[in-house]
């Protein structure tokens, strides 16, 4: 589903706002693979596997794949799993 998460006490926009988060890419929140934590990360088109014409608004979670971002409490680069598309924030920066 291509939607804001549930925050429970997350603040997504900060989560963005962090170097963490990373540069480029849109919004998405995702699962690291090696320790569980969900943290909002930046992810191209292409690093999962979508067309880069692809409008991210209007793009399925489902059809994203796993990208590699750095994990700070893994102490590397590890494997995300996307579990939103947080259109919600791409539609804030798109209007800043």
């Amino acid at each position: 589903m291509s939607a804001d998460v549930d925050q429970n006490d997350r603040d997504l926009e900060a989560e963005l706002a962090s170097s963490a988060a990373g540069r480029t890419g849109i919004p998405v929140d995702a699962i690291c693979v090696g320790c569980g934590r969900t943290r909002v990360k930046r992810a191209t088109l292409e690093e999962m596997d979508q067309p880069p014409q692809a409008d991210p608004t209007s793009l399925e979670v489902a059809d994203c794949t796993s990208f590699k971002h750095v994990c700070y409490q893994c102490e590397g680069a590890t494997w995300w799993n996307p579990v939103a598309v947080l259109t919600g924030l791409l539609e804030s920066e798109d209007g800043e």
